[in-house]
């Protein structure tokens, strides 16, 4: 416990200043962590080689300087770079045919992974700037559902969720999370950043707190097919990047689907 409050401080103390600064040193910060999740995220499938792997985080670092935008309510994603991290994901077939130490299945791995990550990773960016506020309610999100889950799960909890791939969560403790993080969160959304449809803001918080959720059970889904307890242990009692953000990566993806919608 107490090498887990430890590692919790650090990445505060780390994180905090950078997200309120905003500007260039949030941008180099998701840059930074960025490349660790897809370190974490090659790692796992275990037959990507090392130099390929470095390729990768370059064209990460493409896509998080100038490959991804906003056009008005618009997302935008430069084709160039897709395309070139394509062609990159399936020219080592060719270098390796002969002993199958990379396949078919390892670059469109590569692709998506790739793709991915620098997708969901400069959504950070994009809401940031658009308002501290807003990246703050969807981190309040997260951190309350996961939070209220976990005790209302560790007292109440009595029937399983998906036991196959992830043996500790429960259905009460799902319920609970999500009833009482979409109170405290839309409680800050409204006081904080301003008067809404309070129905809207609702049923928005609510949806973005079952997607968190959902996407805590995707990465553990991918853990538990590549047998892992954690993505890595950058963060000693956390486990790594991925393990603490999976939730508010699918929370951002589903947030600037419907944010023009609000």
């Amino acid at each position: 416990m107490r090498q887990r409050v430890i590692s919790a401080v650090i990445a505060l103390l780390i994180s905090v200043p950078l997200v309120l600064l905003g500007g260039i040193y949030f941008k180099f910060f998701v840059l930074v962590i960025g490349i660790l999740g897809l370190k974490e995220l090659l790692d796992a499938k275990g037959s990507i080689p090392v130099y390929i792997k470095y390729i990768s985080y370059l064209l990460y670092s493409l896509f998080i300087i100038d490959g991804i935008f906003l056009v008005g309510n618009e997302f935008s994603v430069n084709l160039n770079l897709v395309l070139l991290t394509l062609l990159v994901s399936l020219f080592p077939l060719l270098m390796f045919h002969n002993d199958r130490k990379y396949n078919i299945e390892d670059a469109f791995y590569l692709f998506s992974s790739i793709v991915f990550l620098s997708i969901v990773f400069n959504l950070f960016v994009i809401v940031r700037e658009m308002s501290l506020y807003l990246i703050i309610y969807l981190f309040l999100i997260t951190t309350m559902t996961d939070t209220f889950a976990y005790f209302g799960g560790s007292k109440f909890g009595k029937n399983k969720l998906l036991p196959s791939i992830s043996p500790n969560k429960t259905v009460e403790g799902f319920a609970i999370g999500l009833t009482l993080g979409t109170l405290v969160s839309t409680l800050f959304y409204y006081f904080v950043i301003g008067n809404t449809n309070v129905v809207l803001l609702i049923i928005l918080t609510a949806v973005l707190s079952i997607v968190g959720q959902f996407g805590d059970l995707v990465f553990s889904a991918i853990k538990r097919h590549y047998k892992l307890k954690d993505f890595s242990n950058i963060m000693p009692g956390h486990g790594g990047i991925l393990d603490r953000l999976d939730s508010i990566i699918f929370v951002l993806m589903v947030f600037i689907t419907l944010i023009k919608y609000f």
